[in-house]
Parts: C-alpha cells; sequence; structure tokens
C-alpha cells in the first residue's frame, strides 16, 4: 500500500490553523506524516475561502504550508458544487466532497478529514474524523 490520499476540509483546516484548537495535534500529525512522504494532503480552495471567512488568514496559512496541495475549483468542481448546493449541501462543504469522490486520478477516492463526519454522509465521500 502506498501512501494515502487525504483531503481537509474547512473544520480540520482551520483546526491546523489554530494551536489552542482541541484537534490541532491530531490534524497536524496527518501534516507530520505528509512531510516525511506517508501521505499526501490536499486542502480544497473553495472549503478554505469557507473556513477564511469564519477564521480571517486561513487560506493564506494554509497555502504557506509547504506538504498540502491547495486543489483548485476548476468547471468540473464548480458542476458538482452546483449539484450539492441545489440538493441542501451547504457551500463550506461541495468543493471537499468533489475532491474526496473516487476519480480517474483517484479511482478509489480520496479520505476527508473533518471534525463532522455528519455532514457528508451519503455523499459519496469517505469521511473520517482525526481521533478515529
Amino acid at each position: 500500500m502506498g501512501p494515502i490520499a487525504v483531503v481537509l476540509d474547512h473544520t480540520t483546516a482551520t483546526a491546523l490553523h489554530d494551536p489552542k484548537d482541541p484537534y490541532n495535534e491530531a490534524v497536524a500529525a496527518f501534516y507530520v506524516q505528509a512531510s516525511g512522504g506517508l501521505g499526501t494532503l490536499y486542502a480544497p480552495v473553495l472549503s478554505l475561502t469557507a473556513g477564511d471567512t469564519e477564521r480571517p488568514s486561513l487560506l493564506a496559512y494554509i497555502h504557506g504550508l509547504r506538504f498540502i496541495t491547495i486543489e483548485p475549483f476548476d468547471t468540473a468542481a464548480a458542476i458538482t458544487a452546483t449539484e450539492l448546493l441545489h440538493v441542501g449541501h451547504p457551500w463550506a462543504a461541495v468543493h471537499a466532497i468533489h475532491a474526496a469522490r473516487p476519480c480517474a486520478d483517484f479511482p478509489a477516492g480520496r479520505f476527508l478529514l473533518t471534525l463532522t463526519p455528519e455532514l457528508y454522509e451519503g455523499t459519496g465521500a469517505q469521511a473520517v474524523h482525526p481521533d478515529q
């Protein structure tokens, strides 16, 4: 088994940004593993934008981290986001769902690291809490 691919949503990105957050260390452990080549972390830009509305400078902070790849909001992501928004999913979650679902580059999908796994039930994303 090779390195795992993990998508951070707005909740886990915020936890990583805030050293006082109770889940900071758990999320930071994923970052340490990524820095050692044991996995790859992705952060969807729309999710970071949503998080930045509540935690100013979040997007710039995550963008500055060497071992996190910012996932762009392209046309395919926009189409998925529109579909998900129409059925009631929050805008903070739609890009993370798109990034975590199976696709050509990740046929099995990517794990979605979140503090609110219930938000992603029934979306096709493999949502996991950092304490699991």
